[in-house]
């Protein structure tokens, strides 16, 4: 089961649409195959292939595993700063010269990274921006 698997399972009962399916959608969601959500839910495997042809549960599994995702990204841009701090620390005279290459490196390209997606992600928003208003001017 996955990291967020416990608050998805207290969750996802209330959402859920049958009794017993908070555990079967925290499996789920939580990239367990149908097999191993069946056997977690106590139910059979094509109680659950069932389950996963109803739009609405379908929706649930979705939902559960977009929040599962969401903390799972905070939790990497918590880490995040510690690792950067790390990096930085590496780079101290007193530390191998080989170590200290190594993190200028990672400093370099983890940056160029971070601008890059940082770009994209500021361009996308003004191309969502722009959108609505083109929609307006052609008729569509």
């Amino acid at each position: 089961m996955g990291l967020n698997a416990v608050s998805v399972r207290q969750n996802a009962p209330e959402r859920a649409t049958r009794r017993g399916d908070g555990p079967l959608i925290a499996a789920l969601a939580g990239g367990s195959t149908e097999q191993e959500a069946a056997r977690v839910a106590g139910i059979s495997v094509r109680t659950v292939q069932r389950r996963l042809a109803d739009p609405t549960f379908a929706r649930l599994v979705t939902e559960a595993r977009a929040a599962m995702v969401s903390q799972s990204v905070g939790l990497l841009a918590k880490g995040a700063a510690a690792a950067t701090t790390t990096l930085f620390a590496l780079l101290q005279p007193a530390v191998s010269p080989s170590v200290r290459l190594g993190a200028a490196r990672a400093i370099l390209e983890l940056g160029a990274k971070l601008r890059e997606g940082a770009e994209l992600e500021a361009r996308i928003a003004a191309l969502e921006a722009v959108q609505p208003q083109q929609r307006g001017r052609f008729g569509t």
